[in-house]
């Protein structure tokens, strides 16, 4: 069996050839011409970043997809569904003023935004899967809907998965409201006492009151309620909300690479994961850490596990950037490598989610990797 095509361009620029120049020149070296485009509704999926978090695509890339898409008559929107924790994107109008805000607007992009699964994250159909984990998948009316998907995927770590790359933004972000909800459970935070201030961030974000401030000054979770959404580590600034993940990271790779694979049945994709601000956390959070290696390129393929893969292969490889989070206790070593993502989030395990993609025919771990100048 031949292994899957990913193409990969450093960041290298010129004045005759800019960031955008490569990625355009990137895209269509590794063959989205292929798809018939003309006449066809395409949901370009992307992380349109929570405010005040900086590490997220810069809309200038999506433009430039647009511009290539619309050169081959395509009828393209940008998209992404509504969040299960309370936040600045859990809301279609409050999505859309973020969306907003960090430049993803049809002025900048010249392109429709509109969040996948309406105004309240109620508006989904459901795949038939019949997969170990799904029955079926909600997904997003407007994605589900649309004729075909194009992914643009920050690569970088996650809390939850590892990774976040092109299985997260499909699987995860196509999900509608509900659909997260079941991606999320059976993984349940705890609180260690011992770091609590009892500052009340998490009671204040926990969009289900699961979590309450006792008199003792110290957060207590009601787990009756808790859906595992992890909101509350992504606030608490004390280290005191963690997800003891164990095998429940495994079974949420897993259940991401069945979404993904809804996403995209029965219809084209192509999926670009951009390897640049590798922060350690999800573009979620309102803030972005320092990158745990430098920036390194901008990957393609039609295979979103071959791609996956090899881009974790790729920030293996890189050397740590000193003073990032993973190398406060690896100060003489460069850790070429080492599994950063691994690192930053131990109790996670993101291979499980490309194992299991391949195991299902979502695509291949095995890849070959073209370099395109």
């Amino acid at each position: 069996m031949s292994a899957s095509k990913v193409y990969f361009t450093n960041l290298r620029a010129k004045p005759s050839q800019n960031l955008l120049k490569k990625l355009e020149t990137l895209v269509v070296k590794a063959g989205i011409d292929k798809i018939d485009f003309q006449k066809k509704i395409v949901a370009i999926k992307i992380h349109f970043g929570e405010p005040g978090n900086l590490a997220y695509l810069r809309p200038n890339y999506a433009a430039r997809i647009v511009k290539l898409l619309k050169a081959k008559e395509a009828i393209p929107f940008l998209t992404d569904c509504n969040t299960l924790y309370y936040g600045s994107r859990s809301n279609a109008p409050s999505h859309l003023e973020a969306a907003f805000e960090n430049g993803y607007n049809p002025l900048a992009t010249d392109c429709p935004v509109i969040i996948g699964d309406g105004i309240k994250g109620t508006d989904y159909r459901e795949i038939d899967l019949n997969m170990e984990y799904c029955t079926t998948a909600k997904i997003g009316s407007a994605i589900a809907d649309s004729d075909i998907i194009i992914s643009m995927n920050h690569f970088k770590g996650h809390e939850m998965t590892g990774f976040g790359g092109a299985l997260k933004n499909l699987g995860m972000g196509c999900a509608s409201v509900g659909g997260k909800l079941f991606l999320h459970s059976g993984s349940s935070p705890e609180i260690y006492e011992e770091n609590c201030t009892g500052c009340r961030m998490c009671e204040k974000y926990c969009a289900h009151d699961a979590i309450e401030v006792g008199k003792d000054k110290i957060a207590h979770i009601d787990y009756v309620k808790c859906v595992g959404c992890g909101q509350c580590v992504a606030v608490c600034q004390y280290d005191s909300a963690r997800v003891v993940w164990q095998n429940a990271s495994e079974t949420v790779c897993k259940r991401v690479a069945e979404y993904a694979l809804a996403v995209v049945k029965d219809k084209p994709s192509f999926h670009i994961n951009f390897i640049m601000n590798v922060s350690p956390d999800c573009d979620c959070n309102g803030f972005n850490d320092y990158p745990l290696v430098p920036d390194i390129g901008m990957a393609a393929s039609f295979d979103p596990v071959a791609l996956d893969q090899a881009c974790a292969d790729l920030v293996k490889a890189a050397p740590a950037l000193p003073g990032s989070r993973i190398c406060d206790d690896h100060k003489h070593s460069d850790m070429k490598g080492e599994d950063k993502f691994k690192k930053a989030h131990p109790d996670t395990f993101w291979q499980a989610g490309l194992e299991h993609g391949a195991k299902i025919g979502l695509g291949k771990t095995e890849y070959e990797l073209i370099n395109v100048s």
